[in-house]
């Protein structure tokens, strides 16, 4: 009788106070859902059969194939690339194909491009002459695709239009689905220098009169066709990366014969272009597990780069199941290898890098490159290519399936501060866990830059500290505080196009990092975001992923609604502000309050059925709790033993929430004695009131103290209102204060 009083009194109380309300209702307008936990059924995309609901590819998924056979020269002296194609295009869609697009990447530097046009750049106040006159003065350098031909397979030519960076190939009929369609095309390009002319790829001009050539993006390349954004023929701005389609590489790369070169894909011609000792050096090198061994000594580098060949010799690669191409090519090149074992497999880790990368480079370059794929191995799967290399450049950090061009270099001397060691190892093992996200994991680069970036940054975390365990990886999510802090003008979402983030680096890299860190350590723990990202990994290697899938695969795999988490860290800018707005102790006492009076005398039947009643009460003089302890005394001996005792102490804390974004409530107690205690309440805490909350502590011991995210865990912009009582500044602020002056 007591629940059903109980559930009378609630209907009642709660119909009233809907009554009280019905002339205001009058006056007031409706509202949509704006609830932090509604569900992200209005943002994603619908499920289809390509797509499930789950996260995973559907049983009618589809995806392209293109596959090249290239011829390329490296004309040294004058620094321009040859090169002639044959694409084989599959289309394995179920659409009626009018037309094909062609990336045509160099175009972006090519001088009628728009990029330069699309750049708002004012007159500084102050210059060097050097920079006035290479902004203002120097002439402009023809760089750009020089498209000689395009012709169908048996040499007609063949229709096309060029759009900038963008090449529509114009079919005679539609490409049928489960048809191929087979063309050429011919192109040169002058090489920019890397170092002087900026760029992702190009060569390095040493004092010494050689040349480094650290190639990509080099070839007319096919645009990815999917349910998802049909053609994805974005103009390359020179920003927002790569979106490409797996294939089948058979590459013969021509440069003078004096050259070490790598490329992505295995070699076919080893006996013609290696000498007999280093080809027993790179049978040695494949039994090494522990340290890497020299195909091409220092000591032979210096030898070779003194000469210049005129004679030419030929590179011979193919690569299976690949979304790009680089290479790398050079007479200055020092060649290191080593085998890693990834679940009983052997896949060789390579380096190559001039005398000026050592010892720097033979220190650590080929070992980080081991570290990365086993660890990214462990987290995602194993890595299925035979090879991984990291190749030496002086400003650059890129990226292409078995190949990175990283920088990193010590001083003339040979002497390095631990910055730069630091930046090396951090960048060898980003750019070689981009093998991973996106070259295999193949997401939309020119539209979501967080899905291999943010990713990616947030694996290299983990690698690098399996590496060093003192290396300093930053401090995650702590560093994302200032980002997050700044005037809402100058954030974007996440969720935004890349060629328009502002502030691109902690938008991009930072904070999706930070928030999968959250993920992980605060709010799903280890075990589960593990298994769930692991999943991810799987499903969509050697795909094409879209946010929508990621976020549904990491639900689907938990058992963790997070909407409310993609919703606020990745679609808006809102940021985490949780504070104490107040402490106030609690005491047992019959005495009731005004506010239970009133209602006693609304309901006094309700109340006669609930009999002697104790109330709760901040004024200390009003303390009673003898009913309670009498009560406790009449209660059978296993009753009573199992009731806690009655606590001396007890809090009520409100928490505040003046940021936008819910998270997780951590609180640390510190009692008079000096002991602690923390507890965690799930963000779901604020399901009902999206501004404040309350707990009640109880405790033998006195609280003196109470922290709100002691270790900063959740990115919390304001800390001043952590702490009960409040301190007048935490050692937090004192850091952020001394790193904003």
């Amino acid at each position: 009788m007591k629940k059903f009083s109980t559930f009378l009194f609630s209907v009642l109380f709660v119909s009233l106070s809907i009554f009280a309300q019905e002339t205001e209702k009058k006056t007031q307008t409706g509202h949509t859902d704006d609830n932090k936990f509604r569900q992200l059924k209005d943002v994603l995309a619908t499920p289809n059969s390509q797509r499930n609901a789950s996260g995973a590819p559907g049983y009618d998924y589809t995806q392209q194939k293109v596959d090249y056979v290239m011829n390329i020269r490296i004309d040294e002296a004058n620094n321009k690339l040859y090169g002639d194609e044959t694409i084989t295009y599959h289309n394995n869609s179920k659409d009626n194909l009018e037309y094909l697009w062609v990336q045509l990447d160099q175009n972006m530097r090519a001088p009628d491009s728009q990029t330069p046009l699309a750049e708002s750049k004012g007159a500084s106040s102050f210059f060097t002459p050097e920079t006035f006159v290479k902004d203002n003065m120097a002439e402009g350098k023809d760089f750009g695709f020089k498209i000689e031909s395009v012709k169908y397979q048996d040499g007609r030519d063949l229709s096309h239009t060029i759009n900038n960076t963008m090449m529509r190939i114009n079919l005679l009929a539609p490409l049928a689905p489960g048809s191929k369609f087979v063309f050429k095309i011919k192109w040169n390009y002058l090489i920019n220098n890397s170092v002087e002319d900026g760029g992702r790829s190009g060569f390095e001009q040493f004092t010494d009169g050689n040349k480094a050539y650290t190639i990509a993006q080099f070839f007319p390349r096919l645009a990815v066709y999917d349910n998802v954004e049909g053609w994805q023929n974005m103009q390359f701005w020179g920003r927002s990366e790569f979106a490409l389609e797996f294939g089948d590489y058979d590459v013969k790369i021509t440069v003078p014969e004096d050259h070490i070169l790598d490329a992505t894909g295995e070699l076919q011609n080893e006996k013609n272009v290696l000498t007999k000792e280093q080809r027993n050096r790179w049978e040695k090198a494949k039994k090494s597990y522990k340290d890497p061994v020299f195909i091409v000594t220092q000591a032979e580098a210096e030898a070779n780069e003194k000469q210049k060949a005129t004679k030419t010799k030929t590179w011979h690669f193919k690569a299976k199941n690949v979304r790009d191409y680089g290479f790398a090519s050079s007479r200055k090149y020092i060649w290191d290898a080593m085998a890693v074992n990834i679940n009983n497999k052997t896949v060789m880790a390579v380096s190559l890098y001039p005398k000026e990368g050592n010892p720097l480079w033979e220190e650590h370059s080929t070992r980080v490159v081991a570290n990365t794929l086993e660890e990214y191995s462990k987290l995602t799967f194993d890595y299925p290519y035979p090879k991984a290399i990291s190749v030496h450049a002086k400003r650059q950090g890129m990226e292409y399936p078995m190949i990175c061009f990283n920088y990193g270099r010590p001083n003339p001397d040979g002497t390095y501060s631990d910055r730069v060691k630091n930046g090396m190892i951090g960048v060898i093992t980003h750019e070689v866990g981009h093998n991973f996200f996106p070259m295999i994991v193949n997401s939309d680069e020119r539209q979501w830059t967080w899905m291999d970036e943010g990713l990616n940054s947030f694996v290299e975390i983990l690698a690098e500290l399996d590496y060093d365990s003192t290396f300093n990886t930053g401090n995650l999510p702590k560093d994302i505080v200032r980002y997050m802090s700044l005037d809402q003008k100058n954030l974007s979402p996440i969720m935004s196009q890349g060629d328009y983030v502002k502030n691109f680096g902690p938008n991009a890299y930072t904070k999706p990092a930070a928030g999968l860190y959250m993920l992980r350590q605060t709010i799903m723990g280890p075990e589960l975001f593990d298994f769930a990202f692991k999943t991810y990994a799987k499903r969509w290697m050697f795909k094409h992923p879209t946010p929508a899938d990621f976020f549904r695969t990491m639900e689907d795999a938990s058992g963790m609604d997070l909407d409310w988490f993609w919703r606020g860290w990745f679609y808006s800018t809102d940021y985490c502000d949780i504070g104490i707005k107040e402490v106030k102790p609690l005491y047992l006492t019959d005495k009731a309050n005004e506010r239970t009076q009133k209602l006693k005398k609304q309901y006094p039947g309700y109340f006669a059925n609930l009999g002697k009643l104790l109330y709760l009460t901040t004024k200390k003089e009003d303390m009673n709790a003898s009913d309670m302890e009498a009560y406790i005394n009449t209660l059978p001996a296993n009753k009573k033993a199992s009731l806690k005792k009655l606590p001396k102490y007890m809090y009520q804390v409100e928490f505040e929430k003046p940021g936008g974004l819910v998270l997780p409530i951590i609180v640390e107690l510190t009692y008079a004695d000096g002991t602690k205690k923390r507890e965690k309440y799930p963000a779901e805490i604020w399901k009902k009131d999206d501004t404040k909350v309350y707990k009640v502590f109880t405790s033998d011991k006195e609280i003196k103290s109470i922290v709100l995210d002691p270790d900063l865990e959740t990115a919390d912009i304001d800390t001043k209102n952590n702490s009960w009582p409040k301190q007048t500044e935490t050692k937090f602020d004192k850091f952020k204060n001394k790193n904003k002056k």
